[in-house]
């Protein structure tokens, strides 16, 4: 068993099953998150410290963070109390979050400054893949810090893609989510157009599992979290929206199509506008036709 060498910043829906994972295999060394909370309904072992980013950096020679996004990395990462004042050459960061390519990039700059490699891990597979140890992830960095850290990846992740330079990680994951949402609103309209013809849903949605139609949000989503009657994806609308803002501006950047990305966001938008940011994502299914209606 490896020593005990791994931090996590982040102890929310996603870092809390990171977290166990490695713990429960020896590797976890310390967390930290601004909510005491957070942390103890982890229930991590005794032998896991608490600790500041800046005390973090003198105990883990591999630091997660599952942070909402490269705001929050950089107040971890940055300044007097920061990660990077003492950490020490070798470490490797990895930003687990769903960020701009763009202000990843400035990140993994300041992180060699002070010979720290840097990986932006776009993760899929959600809380349940998390607690699970079988997420998806999509890697942007230097090729030989990812195989570094092969071996503590393979504890959380199921599969694990280098798919470019630094940021490329983040890109495929903002390219990703736009594709997983609107995939996900789609099945909702065409499952209510369903109800309207007077179809089951149920009925509906076992036919586009049958069928070219079907995804994961026909497999997976409907049956367990809206068909059960659960609404229990754990993610916030608010996150959906984040995500495809995010994925319609790098578009632009790039000068790539986005017309169905850009009308996506505007229902989430929209759902935001009307006070649904911290509701779970899968009750859309339940405002999607007033959400869609003019005005």
């Amino acid at each position: 068993m490896s020593a005990r060498d791994v931090g996590v910043i982040g102890i929310g829906q996603m870092g809390r099953g990171i977290a166990r994972r490695l713990d429960g295999v020896g590797r976890l060394c310390a967390v930290f998150d601004p909510s005491a909370a957070a942390i103890e309904a982890a229930q991590l072992s005794p032998e896991v410290a608490v600790a500041k980013p800046l005390e973090m950096a003198a105990l883990c020679e591999r630091v997660l963070f599952v942070v909402p996004g490269s705001d929050e990395v950089a107040a971890c990462l940055l300044g007097e109390g920061g990660l990077l004042a003492a950490a020490r050459p070798g470490t490797v960061v990895l930003d687990l979050t769903t960020s701009d390519p763009a202000a990843t990039a400035r990140l993994a700059g300041a992180a060699a400054g002070h010979g720290v490699a840097y990986l932006d891990c776009g993760m899929s597979g959600g809380a349940v893949g998390a607690d699970e140890g079988r997420l998806t992830l999509m890697v942007g960095g230097e090729a030989a810090a990812l195989e570094d850290c092969r071996d503590l990846l393979e504890v959380i992740a199921a599969q694990v893609f280098h798919v470019g330079a630094s940021g490329a990680g983040h890109t495929m994951k903002l390219i990703h989510n736009l594709v997983c949402h609107t995939v996900f609103l789609a099945t909702c309209e065409g499952a209510l157009m369903a109800g309207r013809a007077g179809i089951g849903l149920a009925r509906a949605i076992e036919v586009l599992n049958a069928g070219n139609a079907r995804s994961f949000a026909s497999e997976v989503r409907f049956p367990q979290h809206i068909l059960s009657g659960a609404f229990d994806g754990r993610s916030r609308v608010a996150n959906l929206e984040k995500d495809l803002r995010m994925a319609v501006t790098l578009a632009e950047r790039i000068g790539a199509p986005s017309a169905l990305g850009r009308q996506s966001a505007a229902i989430l938008a929209r759902a935001l506008e009307e006070g649904h940011a911290d509701h779970d994502f899968t009750t859309l299914y339940l405002e999607l036709e007033r959400l869609l209606a003019p005005g």
